[in-house]
């Protein structure tokens, strides 16, 4: 590989613009590989780091980005080489696999993870080297109906709200309450909708929520101008029209705000469970005695299970979540206007720059 070359954009300092280096490629290590890429999408995590003071593990400069898909196009030793040539998801987070909390079943947690764009150079380059071991190839049946590069997003703003929703228990007939549904919450009201839930839909845009109706929202509450009793009050009305349980509400926040958090604590009932999915650096002050009172649950959710990835492109395979129409492709040379408007809120889908 010595030969070839890498671009990459790398974030040099919080706040200053990302800078283009060109440096030889490298082999990959033992059970590695190199993966052009094809895609890597815009997170909120990106913008926190470039932006907003949350500091990267890897010392600066660094490329960022986690959301990347593309081509093995090198392996190191001890690497399968049937992955040589191979269209592959790279996991946003990858667990070493051998430690006690991996073979525990714990593997978000592992302490030896990678997480691209975190841990080590990302996907906002025209390579990335990343473990090999849970590298997964996309499907024919997926490829015939998608690009590449518009697949990356799946690493995180897709599998992520998977996960919450799987660890939530949510079942067929539960009420499923998806607060921010931009972003990743469009598919966290995708995927409760696809198991049979009945889904409310909270945010502060009437053109999200619209979108949210259209892709399997029941009901829609602007709460921009809604304080925290009314916004109960509204959510109470919409579970009863649609006949939802009154109890055990499933509450996904993944609106990364202060407001947001704030109101889906307040949703919490008798047995319900939150999941934290977005993340913000603000504060709240919380009664946790509510936890006690209603034998609720709150979970954090620390990206998406690697070995889960294959069941969430078999659900994009079949048309149970749909990727095409929020994510919208720029070239990686324009890569800081798209982390500006990232940063703006004015982009109206999830942004993948592509080398």
């Amino acid at each position: 590989m010595s030969e070839q070359q890498v671009t990459r954009w790398v974030m040099t300092a919080q706040g200053e613009p990302c800078e283009a280096r060109i440096e030889p490629l490298a082999d990959p290590p033992a059970g590695e590989a190199v993966v052009e890429v094809a895609g890597c999408g815009v997170c909120h995590t990106d913008i926190s780091f470039l932006h907003q003071g949350v500091p990267t593990r890897a010392a600066l400069p660094l490329a960022l980005g986690h959301e990347i898909s593309g081509k093995v196009v090198a392996l190191g030793n001890g690497v399968d080489e049937s992955l040589l040539g191979e269209t592959v998801l790279v996991p946003a987070v990858m667990p070493c696999g051998e430690c006690e909390l991996c073979l525990g079943g714990h593997r978000r947690i592992c302490r030896a993870q990678v997480m691209p764009g975190n841990d080590r150079h990302g996907g906002f380059a025209s390579h990335v080297t990343v473990p090999a071991r849970y590298l997964c190839p996309v499907p024919a049946a997926v490829m015939a109906k998608h690009e590449l590069w518009e697949l990356s997003v799946v690493a995180d703003a897709i599998t992520t709200p998977f996960q919450a929703v799987r660890s939530s228990g949510l079942t067929e007939g539960d009420l499923a309450i998806c607060i921010g549904v931009g972003g990743i919450g469009i598919h966290g009201v995708q995927i409760a909708a696809a198991v049979g839930a009945k889904v409310i839909a909270l945010d502060i845009d009437d053109d999200k929520l619209a979108v949210a109706r259209e892709h399997g929202a029941a009901a829609a509450i602007n709460t921009r101008d809604l304080g925290i009793k009314e916004i109960k009050g509204q959510v109470k009305a919409a579970a009863r029209e649609l006949g939802a349980p009154s109890t055990r509400w499933r509450i996904f926040e993944t609106s990364g705000s202060k407001p947001g958090q704030e109101a889906a604590y307040a949703l919490l009932n008798q047995g319900a469970h939150l999941a934290i999915v977005g993340f913000t650096l603000a504060k709240s002050e919380l009664r946790l005695s509510n936890l006690m009172a209603f034998d609720a649950t709150v979970q954090g959710n620390w990206g998406c299970d690697a070995a889960l990835y294959p069941e969430v492109l078999a659900w994009i395979g079949d048309g149970r979540i749909k990727v095409s129409p929020f994510v919208e492709k720029f070239a990686l040379a324009d890569i800081n206007e798209v982390l500006d408007r990232a940063h703006a809120g004015t982009l109206q889908r999830r942004g993948v720059l592509v080398p």
